[in-house]
């Protein structure tokens, strides 16, 4: 039983060497690139629609905004008139006109919390591309630099953020010295 066992794991060692060898990772990494800037082109999309919105909402809170100031002058010249009908008639036009705005400033509330989420994620996903697109460059210069061995193709020539404050924080003390 045991000598099955070890042989159905160096079979199925061996397929897995075989698929490794046959995924391309170049090929895999420059898919993954190409989904992640599909996405990215979505999140922009999604971004100028958001924009859009915003816009229009604004535009709307103002026509809103002078409508209800000109209620108000009717509402003056009504009262200054004593029609009670046409009075309660305004009045009334105003109240739906206040619920409209309380509407609207709702909604352009949730749009710009929408609008800021979503430009939060296009930055993440701009960030994550350059990484990948950085490991692409990497490995694209590795295949075609020789030697599989050679070290050219080591994530350890990828800068992370806390690198880039570091380096910057020393070249700021030394530039403050000089």
């Amino acid at each position: 039983m045991a000598l099955i066992n070890r042989m159905s794991r160096l079979f199925t060692a061996d397929v897995h060497a075989v698929l490794d060898r046959l995924e391309e990772p170049e090929i895999l990494l420059r898919q993954a690139i190409r989904e992640m800037e599909e996405a990215l082109a979505q999140s922009e999309q999604q971004v100028a629609k958001l924009e859009q919105e915003a816009v229009m909402l604004t535009e709307r809170q103002r026509k809103i905004d002078a409508l209800l100031e000109e209620l108000g002058q009717q509402l003056d010249v009504s009262f200054a008139a004593g029609n009670e009908d046409l009075t309660r008639r305004l009045i009334k036009r105003k109240l739906e006109t206040e619920r409209l705005a309380a509407h609207v400033a709702e909604r352009r509330t949730v749009c710009s919390k929408a609008l800021s989420e979503a430009r939060n994620k296009i930055d993440e996903q701009g960030e994550h591309l350059d990484v990948m697109r950085q490991k692409a460059e990497l490995l694209s210069a590795s295949t075609r630099g020789g030697a599989i061995g050679d070290g050219w193709g080591r994530s350890e020539f990828v800068v992370g953020d806390d690198e880039v404050e570091v380096a910057y924080l020393r070249e700021q003390q030394r530039r403050a010295k000089s």
